[in-house]
C-alpha cells in the first residue's frame, strides 16, 4: 500500500478515505472508535468529514461526526499521523449555510473545535454557492490559510463550469487552488463524472476523492432483490440500482472477485483505486469484518483484462 498525493498539495494519503458520515448515525461513539482503531492499525490516515454529518438523524443538529473525529484523535494523541478532510457550507441552521467569508470564518472555528485541533489539512466547499462571488470565498480560504488553520482546499458538488472558473480566478488573482475534487463515482454512477469532470482533474493535477464510492452499499452484492433493501438503514437508497445494468455490474464483480478471493466490495474500490484519476475513493463501514473490505481493496492489483470486464458491464457510452 503506497500513499498518493492529494493534488499538487504536500498531503499524502494512503489510497482509501473513511467516509466519516456514519459516525453519530450507524455508529454510535463506542462503536465508531472501535472502526477508527481498526482503520488506523491497517495503515490508513485519511478521513472525510464535514461539519453537518449527522444533521439528518433525529435529535441530531450536525457537528457529531467532527465530535468524534475529535474525541478519538484527542485520545489516541495522533493528530500528526491523520489527514483529516472536512467541509463548510452545507445548511447548518438559519444563517449558517454557504460559502461567504463571514460564514466560513465562523464555521472554521466550531470544525477546529469540536475536531480538537488547531488545524484541518483539507477544507472543502461542501456546496457552491452561487449567491457569493468565487473570489469572496477564495480570500477566505486564503486568510484561513495565512493564519495556520487550514493548509488546502477542495471543491465538492460543483458544476464543472464553476470549478473550472475557480481554477482560473485562484491563478489570475493569485489565490488558493482547489486541490481536490470530491464527486459521486462508482462503478454504476459513471457518466456524470468521467462526461463532465474527468478531464478537468487531469488537466489541473487535482486529486479526486469520489463518494458514495460503493453505491450506498449496492457494490457490496449484498442487496440482490428488494427483499433485501431491509438488511441496512441505507437499503433504501439502493432500490434505484436494482435493475438490468445493476445486476450486469453485479454480475461482473462476482466473476473478477473469484479470480481475487476477495468480495464484491474489495473489487469495486480496487477498480477506482486502479483509475489514473482517483486518489482515494471514500467508503465507509459500520464493523470490523466490513474493513476486511478496505484492506484488501488497497492491496489488490488488478490485472487489465479484469478491469476491462468491468468497464464493458458499467459502460455508460
Amino acid at each position: 500500500m503506497k500513499k498518493r498525493k492529494l493534488g499538487n498539495s504536500d498531503l499524502f494519503v494512503y489510497p482509501i478515505a473513511f467516509g466519516g458520515n456514519v459516525f453519530g448515525w450507524t455508529a454510535n461513539e463506542k462503536k465508531s472508535f472501535e472502526i477508527l482503531d481498526g482503520f488506523s492499525d491497517a495503515g490508513f490516515n485519511f478521513i472525510d468529514t464535514a461539519d453537518v454529518y449527522s444533521a439528518w438523524v433525529p435529535g441530531n443538529t450536525g457537528g457529531e461526526s467532527e465530535t468524534i473525529v475529535g474525541k478519538w484523535i484527542s485520545q489516541k494523541n495522533n493528530r500528526d499521523k491523520i489527514v483529516i478532510a472536512t467541509k463548510v457550507g452545507a445548511p447548518m441552521g438559519p444563517d449558517k449555510k454557504g460559502l461567504s467569508k463571514k460564514y466560513i470564518f465562523q464555521a472554521v472555528e466550531d470544525s477546529l473545535r469540536r475536531l480538537k485541533t488547531d488545524y484541518i489539512d483539507l477544507y472543502q466547499s461542501h456546496y457552491d454557492d452561487p449567491e457569493t462571488p468565487i473570489q469572496e470565498t477564495l480570500e477566505a480560504y486564503n486568510q484561513l490559510i495565512k493564519e495556520g488553520k487550514v493548509r488546502w482546499i477542495g471543491a465538492s458538488n460543483i458544476t464543472p463550469e464553476r470549478l473550472t472558473e475557480s481554477l482560473e480566478i485562484a491563478k489570475k488573482l493569485n489565490l488558493p487552488k482547489y486541490q481536490t475534487l470530491q464527486p459521486e463515482y462508482n462503478l454504476y454512477q459513471r457518466e456524470g463524472y468521467e462526461k463532465n469532470f474527468e478531464q478537468i482533474v487531469l488537466d489541473n493535477d487535482l486529486g479526486t476523492i469520489n463518494y458514495y464510492a460503493l453505491a450506498s452499499g449496492f457494490l457490496t452484492g449484498k442487496y440482490r432483490s428488494e427483499q433485501d433493501l431491509n438488511k441496512s438503514q441505507r437499503g433504501g437508497a439502493v432500490k434505484n440500482y436494482l435493475n438490468e445494468r445493476g445486476f450486469k455490474i453485479l454480475k461482473a464483480l462476482d466473476d473478477v472477485s473469484e479470480q481475487y478471493s476477495a468480495d464484491q466490495a474489495s473489487i469495486a474500490l480496487a477498480w477506482l483505486i486502479a483509475r489514473p484519476s482517483i486518489t482515494a475513493p471514500i467508503a465507509s463501514v459500520t464493523s470490523l469484518d466490513q474493513l476486511e473490505d478496505l484492506k484488501k481493496a488497497a492491496s489488490l492489483k488488478l490485472n487489465v483484462e479484469d478491469i476491462a470486464i468491468l468497464d464493458e458491464a458499467s459502460s455508460w457510452k
